[in-house]
């Protein structure tokens, strides 16, 4: 199981150990893009980031559930 990852907590603007609710099981929900005019570099953006958190999470030892939503208007 992984071991030593921290994240900054933005609430209390401090470092803090991750420990998942349920040991060995991460659940990871993002807020997709907003689908209403055309495709920019700042979709790609969320798409590339969270992807990459996605597999460090798998990486680090830990079974990731990943939700991600898009909005239709």
């Amino acid at each position: 199981m992984a071991q030593g990852f921290r994240l900054y907590n933005t609430l209390s603007r401090t470092v803090e150990q991750f420990e998942p609710l349920e040991p060995g099981r991460v659940g990871l929900y993002v807020c997709g893009m907003t689908v209403y005019d055309e495709a920019h570099i700042g979709h790609a953006r969320a798409m590339v980031v969270f992807d990459v958190v996605y597999r460090y999470l798998r990486h680090r030892g830990w079974q990731v559930d990943f939700v991600r939503n898009f909005t239709d208007v």
